[in-house]
């Protein structure tokens, strides 16, 4: 299996990036309230890309029961006490078909070249109807091509247009610089959900006062 580019940053992600994003200033903790937490469901909630665990408190208080996978056995070794969890490769999920009701995926889109792949992968595993919440970096307002160093005037060059992996950052405390970065424009990500087979039903920003996080909830089509 493949080495993943977390575990070199797998420390300084828990103990000092995580640290500023604990009064949910993106507004992720809240797409999760609004987007999983109108779901008439429960039982196991599988995350893809589930880091160190940090959104396992969050999907059990909205009623169901996180479990993850992670590439980044740096990133588990945090999330084992938040979590269960496995060491897997997102395009090859260890589940059975159609054995979960929820999948979620938060912000690791752009950590994944092979996205659109995740997404059949995640929706081989859902159950006909079940719910996928992706939470991604906002398309549209993040990638190299947007300099955000004055978040009241966001600069967008050319570059959004480009699908591409990309180590270029205005800011060297992000994760761009560290690990890189796929950027997928809007009408590509969204086609992703429904070329999987879903179907798109609510839509969520958050980040103020431009966008740095746009959620979508889609279905499995039963």
């Amino acid at each position: 299996m493949a080495t993943a580019a977390y575990d070199e940053i797998a420390d300084w992600y828990e103990e000092q990036f995580l640290h500023g994003q604990q009064r949910d200033p993106l507004g992720i903790n809240r797409a999760l309230r609004d987007l999983l937490g109108d779901s008439e469901g429960s039982g196991v909630c599988l995350e893809i890309g589930c880091g160190t665990g940090v959104h396992a408190a969050v999907i059990r208080e909205l009623g169901w029961t996180p479990a993850g996978i992670d590439l980044s056995s740096g990133m588990l070794r945090h999330a084992r006490g938040r979590l269960p969890v496995a060491r897997a490769d997102a395009g090859r999920l260890p589940v059975r078909d159609g054995s979960v009701p929820a999948v979620v995926t938060v912000m690791v889109h752009t950590d994944m070249p092979e996205y659109p792949a995740v997404l059949r992968e995640a929706a081989r595993v859902l159950r006909p109807g079940g719910v996928l919440v992706h939470i991604g970096v906002h398309p549209c307002f993040c990638g190299g091509f947007a300099d955000r160093s004055d978040p009241a005037a966001v600069v967008i060059r050319p570059g959004y247009l480009d699908g591409h992996w990309t180590t270029e950052s205005w800011t060297d405390q992000g994760l761009r610089d560290k690990v890189g970065a796929t950027h997928r424009p809007l009408p590509e990500l969204m086609h992703a959900l429904l070329d999987a087979g879903l179907t798109l039903e609510r839509f969520a920003e958050g980040g103020t006062p431009t966008p740095v996080v746009l959620a979508a909830k889609a279905r499995k089509r039963g």
